[in-house]
């Protein structure tokens, strides 16, 4: 791909996440625009990885990128867990800066190629967004229902709001991150079967898909290479001890409905991680 088609598929992806995030548009062609945006990026960083390992050049370099993240309501470190597995979907390492429970901001300090980060640059606020809207909507409806159960008293009815509100976006980045996983997944399984049916590296469509699937594979451990030098003694946070079953496996239902434009239909027919009874 030359620097004008890059520049010109930019253009095309900013444009798209503006009409996402645009306040006059509904829940569905928010998602809709978003998920155009995240196809057109994944088919960008694939064609890019295919297209240097069949001219035998360098892979995509390994970087670093910031990203502040929100801590209003208390959510921050249900922010961070949700974004860091999305992050690691595609293939970056992440470390936390700030990450205690106050309701300040907190920076997330990710490690991955070029073409990962720029995605995810893109693509975090889109889904962040839509991430939170579903949260705020779900836990309001949650303390609706639960209000009629009984009389709880307001200080109760906030609190199991913020407990649901934290378990549902962190089951909605789980949930997210998994499907971005069995889109790569895919590539793979396709690797393996032109490699069965005697396709070479290179020779055609086919052969590209594998070569471009080798470099993915190749850059993950690149990745945690570098990740590791520059963290070698990384101090892992406690998680959060608020948990709310009913939020966590709606977060959960609504990330796998999510539109992420990666061919990942809810019904893929993979067994998903989320365990009866959470």
């Amino acid at each position: 791909m030359t620097e004008a088609a890059r520049q010109k598929m930019v253009e095309r992806v900013r444009g798209l996440l503006r009409m996402a995030e645009d306040p006059s548009v509904t829940d569905a062609e928010s998602q809709a625009f978003t998920a155009k945006a995240a196809e057109l990026m994944t088919r960008h960083a694939i064609a890019e990885a295919e297209a240097r390992a069949e001219r035998g050049e360098e892979p995509d370099a390994i970087s670093r990128m910031d990203y502040t993240v929100a801590g209003v309501g208390g959510h921050g470190k249900a922010r961070v867990k949700a974004l860091a597995d999305i992050a690691a979907a595609y293939g970056c390492q992440s470390a936390v800066r700030g990450n205690n429970s106050e309701n300040t901001e907190r920076t997330i300090i990710l490690v991955g190629t070029v073409s990962a980060l720029e995605a995810l640059r893109m693509l975090m606020p889109s889904i962040s967004m839509q991430m939170e809207a579903s949260a705020k909507f779900m836990s309001s409806a949650h303390v609706s229902d639960i209000r009629e159960l009984r009389n709880y008293t307001r200080s109760e009815l906030e609190t199991e709001r913020k407990r649901y509100y934290r378990s549902f976006v962190r089951a909605y980045g789980q949930a997210v991150a998994e499907r971005i996983r069995e889109f790569r997944a895919r590539l793979q399984e396709m690797a393996t079967h032109d490699g069965e049916s005697g396709v070479t590296e290179g020779s055609g469509q086919n052969g590209s898909v594998r070569g471009a699937e080798l470099v993915l594979r190749d850059d993950v451990n690149r990745v945690n290479e570098e990740f590791h030098k520059q963290f070698p003694q990384l101090r892992k946070h406690r998680p959060e001890r608020t948990h709310s079953a009913a939020g966590y496996r709606a977060g959960y239902r609504r990330g796998r409905q999510a539109e992420l434009g990666l061919e990942t239909p809810v019904t893929s027919g993979r067994a998903s991680t989320l365990a009866e009874g959470e």
